[in-house]
């Protein structure tokens, strides 16, 4: 019997985004958008990470970056953690925030502004909870954060120069 390949749909772009080249003077990254990357990598990339590196600031500007268990559900990522650890109170302060996995092979960084969810009854806590529980065999009540990413910027290491891809709102 002959084995069919399984194809996966790719990922649904999402709306109001527009996909490009980043612009890095003097890497070579050429304008044509020949080669960008499918949103579908960065689908991947972000569902199967086991941990997302928030990259945050607070009033004073001193940067902090630290890894947290999260999932990735309907393009954003969602988070939680004590609201007395330092990312935390700087979101409080200052919710703009960049998001990044841990490959520098494999490259997809988030930017864009965190929102906490606080209600145990908005619409995104059953999801979110399922999601945890599938990826790390525990649920995860509210409180929790979210980034719906403005700007997304992927590419692999192998093929920087034709595949870096920036996605904008």
């Amino acid at each position: 019997m002959k084995k069919t390949k399984r194809t996966v749909p790719p990922a649904q772009e999402p709306d109001g985004f527009t996909r490009g080249r980043p612009y890095v003077p003097g890497y070579g990254i050429p304008k044509e958008s020949k080669g960008l990357l499918p949103w579908s990598f960065v689908d991947q990339q972000m569902a199967k990470s086991q941990a997302y590196w928030l990259c945050t600031s607070g009033h004073s500007g001193r940067p902090h970056s630290v890894p947290v268990w999260g999932v990735w559900l309907d393009n954003a990522v969602f988070w939680g953690g004590g609201d007395q650890v330092r990312w935390a109170q700087n979101l409080s302060a200052n919710p703009q925030l960049a998001v990044h996995l841990e490959s520098g092979s494999e490259v997809v960084i988030l930017e864009g502004t965190a929102e906490l969810i606080k209600d145990a009854d908005h619409p995104l806590v059953s999801p979110v909870s399922d999601a945890y529980h599938k990826k790390y065999k525990m649920r995860h009540p509210p409180p929790f954060w979210s980034l719906r990413p403005r700007v997304v910027l992927a590419w692999t290491i192998n093929s920087m120069f034709k595949d870096a891809t920036r996605w904008k709102m």
